[in-house]
């Protein structure tokens, strides 16, 4: 069974149920639109801009998509990109393009024209589908990208170099095509961070998908009465296949634009969300409105939601010790994975394991991990090692790179670049980036564990861990702090270097720069910005908040 077989399935046997929905606070309109059965209903509300959409027309509109496509001659093999936002046209679209046989290419939405342009051009994409938010940066493209293209847009007043894909797709049939796929055929490019140059591309097969939608339903004990509320984006891999835990088991899933404490908490109570994906940021943010009183808890209906899991970025344990202060009946679970192991789960918590706190997990359902050293020989237990993985998620190659492919895939294990030991209990524990970390007079820093120490001072928000040229030492390490708002302008380096004297001396960072801590989209840490912002020169400029 393939994840379009799930779909279908669904379609089913729950036509006239709510699949998806879209809350999109940012839209100055108030009004909500529902697809059921074969119309479509528009009221005006008081409430943020909100659409929905039930099962049935979830696969007719990703059939009409699918055949619009096959008439333009769109085969197995060929390859489609999107380019959204997050919104309600967006899963129906990547099912679409999934029933032709053609494998989806989702496009990160920060990539500059030049970015959009390269990874067209590297999937060897034939149709580029986009939305309003992008008609500038495409725009500028057409000319190098369009020779041979199709440029299909999802929106109103359609750009005259571009297709409504609105008004073709209504034009086609809402059959199923019913093309024969298997799981060993091409399913979906997806784009590393990139944070070395241009980014990968990394091809999945049908395999990668089932085994995502499998995986994440047996990890989170995911049922048909589950809302699963998506914050994240769904061109990244960590949104779309916690996703696809609820399409495994026909239940709703709640597309969000906003990531406001009260945006997210209002949204939790009104769609009635059970599973609550969030990155380390909004966590804080929300825990952050709660103590300063800005969001009253008793104003939202929040006894339903039963799981708060993170991923897509190491996780302090402060932070979820402070969590469960305040929601003791929450689960809790955390996620590791990368693009190229079809995103989270090849390493996870698990429900039972809060006592683990601060672990990336065991291996998760149906994967095998082990530790190595630079020969690639297991290490003892205990030792820090690269972490390697392997198991029914991994990628068939990076498209077009055999020589990265060579190096990164061994024997069938998926060397991640992540350095991790394992305990005694058997639980692995994420000690940094390999290319992260610091070597200062000989010894070997690990950011991300004086990252973990730090963020449990209390007047630090956010923090990060960098390296510093140094002439003596090599590197240096430099903590970029993030302060609470409350210390802004009360705070000063002598606070917080007196906080880490808790750490052993050698690890004690020795620069402290006060700034914001830049992540990107995924939660993660844009380390290589703040390495250009203050390694370039060794010197440290002083962005003291305000």
């Amino acid at each position: 069974m393939t994840i379009v077989d799930m779909l279908r399935h669904n379609a089913a046997a729950y036509p006239t149920e709510t699949a998806l929905v879209e809350v999109n606070p940012e839209v100055r309109e108030n009004r909500h639109v529902t697809w059921r059965e074969y119309d479509l209903v528009e009221n005006t509300e008081d409430e943020p801009f909100r659409r929905e959409m039930t099962w049935r027309v979830f696969d007719e509109q990703a059939n009409r998509f699918a055949n619009l496509l096959l008439s333009r001659g769109v085969h197995k093999g060929d390859k489609v990109a999107l380019l959204l936002y997050n919104c309600i046209e967006w899963l129906p679209l990547y099912f679409g393009i999934l029933k032709t046989g053609a494998a989806v290419v989702p496009l990160n939405f920060r990539y500059a024209p030049d970015e959009i342009e390269y990874c067209i051009k590297k999937a060897d994409a034939d149709i580029l589908v986009f939305g309003p938010e992008f008609i500038g940066r495409v725009e500028q493209i057409v000319p190098q990208i369009q020779r041979g293209r199709l440029l299909f847009y999802v929106g109103d007043d359609c750009p005259t170099w571009a297709e409504s894909y609105r008004e073709l797709a209504m034009l086609c049939s809402s059959a199923d095509p019913m093309i024969p796929l298997s799981e060993n055929e091409d399913a979906a490019i997806y784009y590393s961070s990139g944070t070395t140059g241009f980014p990968k591309a990394i091809l999945h097969h049908h395999q990668s998908l089932t085994q995502a939608a499998q995986m994440e339903a047996v990890h989170h004990k995911t049922t048909h009465d589950d809302v699963f509320l998506c914050i994240p984006p769904l061109y990244h891999t960590g949104a779309m296949m916690h996703w696809l835990g609820s399409l495994s088991v026909g239940g709703r899933g709640v597309l969000l634009r906003g990531v406001s404490p009260k945006t997210i908490l209002k949204t939790v109570s009104d769609e009635r969300c059970t599973i609550v994906w969030l990155l380390v940021p909004w966590a804080q943010d929300i825990l952050l409105a709660i103590e300063e009183g800005t969001v009253t808890l008793s104003d939202y209906h929040l006894d339903q939601w039963r799981l708060m899991h993170i991923g897509a970025q190491p996780v302090p344990k402060s932070l979820i010790r402070r969590w469960k202060e305040v929601f003791p009946n929450h689960q809790y679970d955390t996620n590791y994975g990368l693009s190229e192991s079809t995103g989270p789960g090849c390493v996870h918590l698990g429900l039972d394991n809060i006592d683990h706190v601060g672990a990336i997990g065991v291996p998760g359902y149906r994967w095998e991990c082990k530790i190595v050293d630079e020969k690639g020989e297991a290490v003892e237990q205990g030792a820090v090692g690269e972490l390697c993985v392997k198991g029914p998620g991994l990628m068939e190659c990076y498209y077009k790179d055999p020589a990265a492919t060579a190096e990164t895939l061994v024997d069938g294990w998926l060397h991640t670049g992540d350095m991790a030991r394992q305990d005694e209990d058997g639980f692995y524990w994420l000690v940094d980036r390999k290319k992260d970390v610091i070597i200062t007079g000989g010894e070997n820093l690990y950011p991300v564990q004086i990252e973990d120490f730090m963020s449990g001072c209390d007047a630090i928000q956010d923090v990060a861990v960098i390296g510093l040229p140094d002439e003596r030492l090599g590197e240096i390490a430099a903590a970029v702090v993030q302060l609470r708002p409350e210390f802004v302008g009360k705070v000063g380096e002598d606070y917080i270097n007196d906080f880490c004297m808790g750490l052993p001396r050698y690890k004690r960072p020795r620069k402290i720069i006060f700034a914001d801590v830049p992540r990107n989209p995924t939660g993660k840490i844009e380390k290589p910005l703040l390495r250009r912002r203050y390694g370039a020169t060794g010197l440290v400029d002083r962005e003291n908040q305000a």
